[in-house]
C-alpha cells in the first residue's frame, strides 16, 4: 500500500464501517483529526461495541451524538441514551428517528415516556411521525401515572372507552383536565352537522380545512345533498369515506360515482347485504377486490368474487398487523393472509405456515418482518422479489451466505450476481474477478469479501472508486487498518 490510501476520507468511511475493526480503532476515529469518518462510525455502522457507545455519547460534538440517534442498525435502547443530551439538536434527531427510508424501529418505552415528560411540542411533532412510538404505547398514556404523560393520552380520544375519558375529564391534573376538555370540545363539535355546516359556508371550497370536514366530520343533509346534486368526483369520494353519510346517500354514491369511489364505498365499515352484492359484480376489478375482504363474508362468499390479486409492489401494507386475526393465515384469500403476514410476533406455526405459502407477497412480508423467517425463504424472495427494500433481506442477519458465490457468480442478472459477494467462502479467484464486474454494486460487495485475495485488496485500496469498499473488508489486515490512520 502507498501513502496515496492514508487518512483519505473515503477510506476512513471504511474503515469505520470494517466490522473487524478494532475497538481501538474505532475510539481513535472519534478523533478530531478523523472528523470525516464520524458520520459512517456513528450514523451508518451495524454494530457498536458498547466501549465505542459510551464514548460516542460523551463526545464533546453534538453531531457525534445526534448521529448515533438516528443510526437505523442499532437497537433503539441505544439509540435512547441520548434522549437526556443537553442539546437540542440531538433531541431532534432522536425524536425524528432514522428517517422515511429506514425500516421502522420502535423506541423502549421507558426512553419515549421521558420524551413525552421533557421534550417540546415541535420535537413531540416529530415524534409523532418518526414511526418510532408503538400504537399500544400511545393509548396507555390515558392511565400513565405520570400527568405530564397522561395528558398526551387525550390525543387518542376517539380510541379510548367512555370511562377512560371520564377519567381524564376528571383528572387531578388541571393540565391534563384542560388538554381532556379542548378534545372534548373538539370532537363535539365535529360531530355537530350543523356546526360543521356553519364552518363550511365560511370558508373556502377546495381547502385543506374545507375538505377535513368533508372526509371526517358530520355532515348535515343539506351538505350531502348539495354533494349530490353537483357530483364532483372528488366530493363523492367524500360521501363515500365519511362515516355520517346516511346509508341511502352512499348507495347512490355507489351507484353513480367513479371506480375510486366505488372502491371507498367498499371499505366502509359497515354496508347492508345488497350493497356488498352489487359491489361483488362491479365491472371494475379493484372495487371486487375491496369487497373480498370485507370481515362478513364467508371463505365461500370470497371465493364467489371474482377479484385480483394485486402485486406486492412497495410494501404498502395498509391496517395495523397487529390486528389482523391469526385465523386470516388459513384464509384462501391472500390479501387476508398478507395482512398477517408482516405481524412479527406470529408464533411459530404460523411462520412455518406462511413460508411456504403460494403467494409471493405473503412470502415477502414474512421475509421482511418477522425475525424468525427460515434463511431460505430470504433467499427465495430476494430471487423472486423485486421491488422496493429488496436489498434489505441481504441485512438481515439469518440470510444464507455461504455457498452463494459457486451459484451465481456467473448469473447474468448483476442483482442476483451481487450474491456471489455475499459468501465468506467464495472462490478466491471468482472474488477477484467480480472486483473487475462491469456492474458497480457487484465491484462494490466483491470489494467488501473477506474471500479476495490480500493482494488484490490492498490494490484496491489505492482504488478511488473501491477503496472505502476495501478498507470496509474484514479480511484487511491489522497492520493496514493502523496505517490508514497513519500509523505504522
Amino acid at each position: 500500500m502507498t501513502s496515496t490510501a492514508i487518512g483519505t476520507p473515503t477510506a476512513l468511511a471504511g474503515l469505520a464501517l470494517n466490522p473487524a475493526a478494532p475497538v481501538d480503532i474505532l475510539l481513535r476515529l472519534l478523533g478530531p483529526e478523523y472528523a470525516t469518518a464520524w458520520s459512517a462510525l456513528c450514523r451508518y455502522r451495524r454494530e457498536l461495541p458498547d466501549e465505542v457507545v459510551d464514548a460516542i455519547l460523551s463526545h464533546p460534538q453534538p453531531r457525534v451524538r445526534a448521529a448515533l440517534a438516528r443510526n437505523p442498525h442499532v437497537p433503539g435502547e441505544v439509540r435512547g441514551r441520548v434522549v437526556d443530551d443537553e442539546i437540542w439538536h440531538v433531541h431532534v434527531m432522536l425524536a425524528g428517528g432514522p428517517g422515511e427510508d429506514a425500516w421502522p424501529r420502535h423506541l423502549p418505552d421507558h426512553v419515549i415516556e421521558r420524551m413525552y415528560a421533557t421534550y417540546d411540542n415541535q420535537d413531540l411533532d416529530a415524534l409523532a411521525f418518526s414511526r418510532q412510538v408503538p400504537f399500544r404505547f400511545r393509548l396507555a398514556t390515558a392511565t400513565h401515572p405520570v400527568a405530564a404523560i397522561r395528558r398526551f393520552g387525550t390525543g387518542v380520544w376517539r380510541h379510548l372507552p367512555e370511562e377512560r375519558r371520564a377519567a381524564l375529564l376528571a383528572d387531578p391534573d388541571p393540565d391534563v383536565r384542560a388538554s381532556a376538555e379542548r378534545m372534548l370540545a373538539h370532537v363535539t363539535a365535529e360531530d355537530d352537522a350543523q356546526e360543521m355546516e356553519r364552518r363550511l359556508r365560511a370558508m373556502p371550497a377546495g381547502g385543506h380545512a374545507y375538505h377535513h370536514i368533508l372526509v371526517n366530520c358530520r355532515l348535515s343533509r343539506a351538505v350531502v345533498d348539495e354533494l349530490l346534486r353537483e357530483r364532483a368526483d372528488d366530493d363523492l369520494w367524500c360521501l363515500a369515506h365519511n362515516y355520517s353519510t346516511p346509508p341511502d346517500a352512499v348507495a347512490h354514491v355507489a351507484r353513480v360515482g367513479d371506480a375510486k369511489t366505488r372502491r371507498e364505498v367498499a371499505r366502509r365499515e359497515e354496508l347492508p347485504r345488497g350493497l356488498v352484492d352489487l359491489l361483488a359484480r362491479d365491472p371494475d376489478p379493484e372495487v371486487r377486490t375491496a369487497v373480498s375482504v370485507r370481515p362478513e363474508l364467508t371463505e365461500d362468499e370470497r371465493a364467489a368474487v371474482d377479484y385480483v390479486v394485486p402485486p406486492l409492489g412497495d410494501l404498502q401494507l395498509g391496517e395495523d398487523p397487529y390486528r389482523a386475526p391469526l385465523a386470516h393465515a388459513r384464509s384462501a384469500h391472500p390479501l387476508l393472509r398478507r395482512r398477517v403476514a408482516h405481524n412479527p410476533e406470529l408464533p411459530a406455526d404460523v411462520v412455518a405456515l406462511l413460508a411456504a405459502d403460494d403467494d409471493l407477497g405473503v412470502r415477502v412480508l414474512l421475509a421482511q418482518f418477522h425475525p424468525a423467517a427460515p434463511p431460505e425463504l430470504l433467499l427465495r424472495c430476494y430471487l423472486e422479489y423485486t421491488g422496493r427494500y429488496r436489498d434489505r433481506l441481504l441485512d438481515l442477519p439469518q440470510f444464507p451466505a455461504v455457498g452463494l458465490g459457486a451459484r451465481f457468480g456467473t448469473a447474468d442478472d448483476p442483482a442476483v450476481r451481487l450474491l456471489a459477494t455475499l459468501d465468506p467462502e467464495a472462490d478466491p479467484e471468482l472474488a477477484d474477478a467480480l472486483t473487475r464486474d462491469p456492474d458497480a454494486r457487484v465491484r462494490a460487495g466483491a470489494a467488501r469479501n473477506p474471500a479476495l485475495p490480500r493482494k488484490r485488496l490492498l490494490q484496491l485500496l489505492e482504488d478511488e472508486a473501491l477503496s472505502g469498499e476495501a478498507a470496509a473488508n474484514p479480511a484487511l489486515p491489522r497492520e493496514t487498518m493502523y496505517a490508514l490512520l497513519g500509523s505504522p
